[in-house]
């Protein structure tokens, strides 16, 4: 194309091209929404690719986030607005001036390699082993990345980052066989992570109620408010709560001359539009009864033979489908106009047997009235349904050359001679000059498709989302199609041991619901074509033959009529809160922070474990969660920062590759173990050793050497001292003075303070109690929390090493060690008067928090000056006990976990930087980038958050204004108590509060 030369913009990128219609769907689509583009199934799509398409340029860029667009104009006062063109430079100068934020447009080289890479790069390392090398060093390895990936401009930081997530020793080296074992390893775990994310469970067993008279209920329906209804064969209906719980029974069939031939249903269905409950009966009839009274409403009669199944669609503001397969293998198809008035115009006519009655000869002769049969299969059919996003009518049957048909409810394709009896009838207004005909019509081929399938269709489903037909039958497969094309299905789920005679999808969920004869539930991911759960009768007590099964999508519940009636219900996650954010879903044990990956780590009750991005607070990888691990209760690091150490109340610890999810070492005792509580990593001269604590009330000390190859590793023998002298108590805590002290507390109190090199116990104490709290009952005097103090700043304070412990009642102890265990001093840490869970300590500062979240911070300077020191500042962090508490000195700020499922960081000032897991990034050093001045929406609307003033914390009673001259000194007495009393026991009561303030420095 010459240059200059001005061309018409196209809206369209290339040509489409229908050739050939494979499928009738395809064609019912034109008398709908015709699809178009290349996701329309049954057409040939060709696309001009020589040119190239014009991309926006939102998918050229990621969107960078609006902190740092403000950050960037900021730094450059000359510029008023950021331009399309600027990008490059922003992206430069993003690197160059903000440090923190260059994980938000790094690239994750692992998450690159091809197969074809892994070639090359198996080649290259094979290379060096023919030279004699059986490993590769860093500068190696980035250069054999560099040339086998094609990333030349790939920074050696990046490069550096995967060598050291493989080289988790501190080796200097890593071999072919390391680096394919890191590869597969991190991606077996993001395959379990998104297993993890699909998990769904029924609550067992499930829950029953009795039926009456052993007569087999022929089929559940449930209304848009939960309510379930039910029909027996002999014409009893049944409503039921969600819960099973009888709401109204009536028995349609009692009434009439006592000489009438007894009666039975069918099938049945619910037309909620319209308040109508349909039902077939033996007598073929069709029957509408009103949905809330159960009053008979009308009834079509004189059908040509009995309808064995019955559905209905609803096609249209006052239009509908009734449609019906009997026993010759027909579908009769009654379409509808005018519902509202037609259905009145048949209630006012003569009853017969109490029930307004229309033969279906006349029924046909309305023009609102549309009458087709079609002959499909050449055996019963077994179900029958209209499906309106498809505008399509799919019905099944045992027979195989027919087992399921796809096609239109009125013909489409050359059917002028076929519609000669019944084109009046579709214009609107003009009276019918036809008599009706039972003679079943036969489908032109391109008006249906055709499945052929082993055995025959029991039931199905479709679903327009995922574009998606499954069926099941005798041969106990659920096989998936692609509802267009009927050649081979797109996948086969196998696990039934029994006949499938229930399928359902559940498009929201992406899931597949199967119940077999056998009363065994299966429910199915599409996307991985994989069994999630299942509920055998065993486990649901559910036995008996299967009459009747339906699955409830307002419920999320799985109704089954057996000898019982039966409700299988899924265990749903609790919803958040829209503005509330956490990081797991379930209780967060312990954090930590890795300063080698510039990561944080977070574990859980349920072992799983996170890694977050430091700079960014998003998600990197996720591993464990698996049933074989228990509850995660502590967390260490190695002093590399390249491993992990948990420790679980199985009472094993295990060393992990954390980037990688690779479990390296379990350690454990011989014999029966106890939950550890807490675990350090331990230097002693060369030596590296990681050691625990727990309910065993014994130190367990486990030499590292990752040199061993051996997966279970087994402690060294106990200290002497220890079998003899030690903790009589479940050991808390333990904390660790280099070179050679150490000390641990436990539940009852006691501080032990031990010498590492010779095993000895140096000198052992027990927390005080205050004057007021001699007598509490039932005190908790556990210390969870220890740290040493041992500072040059602090010589003047402490002429030796001093310890801090938590004490009862919110107290911080505080020893001198090095003196016996001498007693400095004591303060009241928690204004609430809450234990002090995690201390946490800089050169001058100390950081406490509490079991209601709170975060105090003292100056270490004035606590042993002050005999009740004030606080420096404190805040609202969590809602619940904190778990973790960690400084990152380099970065002056706070790391927090709590049992409210969250993991945040703060500045060293308490200000609020972010939940690690938001949507939105956040840069450390920038604080434009932080949520401050908010703070945590759950935090915000706690009551113990409410801001400390009089009027809000004094009790008013009537008494208050009716004697106004009182003095203030009796309720100045109770003021104190009060504050606390009201806000602890009314914690929940209230519904939020305007404003809370972030953090608060005491005047």
């Amino acid at each position: 194309m010459p240059l200059g030369k001005k061309v018409r913009s196209s809206s369209a990128s290339g040509r489409l091209e229908t050739q050939h219609v494979t499928s009738m769907l395809s064609e019912l689509g034109s008398t709908g929404n015709r699809a178009t583009g290349p996701s329309c199934r049954g057409e040939k799509v060709t696309d001009n690719f020589s040119a190239p398409r014009q991309r926006d340029v939102s998918e050229d860029r990621q969107e960078q986030p609006h902190w740092l667009v403000r950050e960037l104009l900021r730094q450059n006062g000359r510029r008023h607005s950021v331009t399309l063109g600027d990008e490059a430079e922003i992206m430069r100068r993003q690197h160059r001036s903000i440090d923190s934020t260059r994980s938000l447009c790094s690239l994750k080289i692992d998450e690159t390699i091809s197969l074809d890479n892994l070639q090359k790069l198996r080649l290259a390392f094979e290379e060096f082993e023919t030279g004699g090398l059986r490993s590769i060093d860093a500068n190696h390895f980035g250069r054999i990345v560099k040339k086998c990936l094609g990333l030349p401009e790939t920074s050696n930081a990046q490069i550096q980052g995967l060598f050291k997530k493989i080289d988790y020793s501190g080796q200097g080296r890593i071999s072919w066989g390391e680096f394919c074992t890191h590869m597969l390893q991190k991606y077996k775990e993001k395959e379990e992570t998104e297993r993890r994310s699909k998990q769904v469970a029924f609550t067992l067993p499930a829950t029953m109620k009795a039926l009456c008279h052993g007569i087999p209920i022929v089929n559940i329906h449930s209304t848009h408010d939960g309510t379930i209804v039910s029909v027996r064969e002999d014409g009893l209906v049944c409503y039921w709560s969600p819960e099973l719980k009888p709401l109204k029974t009536k028995h349609m069939f009692n009434e009439g001359p006592a000489n009438r031939k007894s009666k039975w249903a069918s099938d049945f269905t619910l037309m909620t539009e319209f308040n109508k409950l349909m039902m077939g009966t033996g007598d073929r009839e069709i029957q509408l009864y009103e949905l809330s009274t159960l009053e008979p409403y009308c009834q079509i009669n004189a059908l040509d033979t009995v309808p064995l199944t019955l559905d209905y669609g609803y096609t249209g503001p006052d239009k509908c489908c009734i449609l019906y397969g009997d026993t010759d293998g027909c579908v009769t198809i009654i379409l509808i106009s005018s519902v509202g008035d037609t259905l009145r115009i048949w209630n006012k006519l003569p009853k017969i047997e109490n029930m307004p009655n229309i033969a279906v000869d006349n029924a046909v002769l309305s023009p609102n009235v549309t009458f087709v049969r079609w002959k499909v299969h050449h055996d019963w059919v077994t179900q029958a349904k209209y499906f309106h996003s498809f505008q399509a009518v799919v019905s099944s049957s045992n027979e195989e050359s027919s087992s399921l048909v796809i096609g239109c409810a009125l013909p489409l394709t050359d059917a002028e001679q076929q519609l000669s009896e019944i084109r009046e009838a579709c214009y609107d207004g003009k009276t019918k000059k036809v008599q009706l005909s039972w003679i079943p019509q036969l489908r032109a081929l391109g008006d249906q498709t055709v499945f052929t399938i082993y055995k025959g269709v029991k039931t199905f489903d479709l679903c327009h989302k995922h574009s998606l037909l499954v069926t099941g039958g005798m041969d106990r497969l659920v096989r998936m199609w692609n509802p267009h094309f009927s050649g081979k299905p797109t996948g086969i789920l196998r696990g039934h041991s029994a006949p499938i005679v229930y399928l359902h999808i559940e498009s929201e969920d992406s899931q597949i619901f199967s119940v077999s004869t056998d009363n065994t539930v299966k429910i199915w991911d599409i996307q991985d074509q994989h069994c999630l759960f299942t509920a055998d009768p065993k486990a649901s007590g559910i036995h008996g033959d299967m009459s009747a099964c339906s699955y409830s999508s307002a419920m999320k519940c799985v109704y089954i009529a057996a000898d019982c009636m039966a409700v299988l219900s899924l265990k749903i996650r609790p919803q958040l809160h829209s503005r509330l954010t956490v990081s797991h879903n379930e209780i967060v044990m312990c954090c930590g922070y890795s300063e080698e990956f510039r990561q944080v780590v977070s574990c859980t009750e349920g072992s799983v474990v996170k890694v977050w991005d430091f700079d960014t607070g998003h998600q990197v990888f996720e591993f464990g969660g698996t049933n074989d691990l228990s509850a995660t209760t502590c967390m260490t690091f190695d002093p590399k920062g390249r491993r992990l150490i948990t420790g679980g109340r199985d009472g094993c610890l295990k060393i992990w590759n954390f980037n990688n999810g690779q479990c390296l070492k379990t350690l454990k005792k011989a014999g029966e173990c106890h939950e550890v509580c807490d675990c350090i990593f331990l230097q002693l001269h060369r030596n590296f050793y990681v050691m625990s604590v727990g309910r065993d009330r014994k130190i367990d000390i486990y030499p590292d050497t990752p040199e061993d190859r051996h997966h279970v590793q087994r402690p060294q023998p106990s200290w002497q001292d220890d079998l003899t002298n030690g903790h009589k108590e479940d050991i808390l805590c333990v904390a660790q003075c280099p070179p050679s002290l150490l000390a641990t507390s436990s539940y009852d109190g006691e501080i032990i303070v031990w010498n590492v090199v010779s095993g000895r116990i140096q000198c052992r104490f027990v927390s005080p109690l205050l004057a007021e709290n001699q007598n509490v009952e039932g005190l908790d005097t556990s210390v969870p929390s220890i740290i040493f103090l041992k500072d040059s700043k602090l010589q003047h304070l402490f002429s030796a090493t001093a310890l801090l412990s938590s004490g009862a009642m919110g107290c911080v102890n505080l020893w001198n060690v090095l003196s016996g265990g001498k007693f400095v001093g004591s303060f009241k840490a928690s204004r609430f008067q809450q234990k002090i869970t995690k201390l946490a300590k800089t050169d001058t500062l100390l950081y406490a928090a509490d079991r209601i979240g709170y975060i105090y911070v003292y100056n270490i300077e004035k606590c042993p000056e002050q005999k009740s020191p004030r606080a420096e500042n404190f805040w609202r962090a969590h809602t619940s006990r904190i778990t973790g508490l960690q400084i990152v000195d380099n970065d002056q700020v706070v790391l927090t976990s709590s049992t409210d499922y969250t993991v945040r960081l703060w500045s060293a000032h308490g200000e609020f930087i972010g939940t690690f897991g938001q949507s939105e990034s956040w840069g450390v050093h920038i604080s434009s980038s932080w949520k401050h001045p908010a703070v945590p929406y759950e935090v915000l609307i706690d009551p113990l958050s409410m801001p400390d003033h009089e009027m809000l914390n004094a009790n008013t009673r009537p008494s208050d204004a009716i004697n106004p001259d009182e003095t203030g000194a009796h309720r100045g007495a109770a003021k104190e108590t009060a504050r606390h009393t009201n806000k602890l026991s009314n914690r929940g009561s209230l519904k939020g509060f305007d404003a809370v303030e972030p953090h608060r420095t005491p005047e």
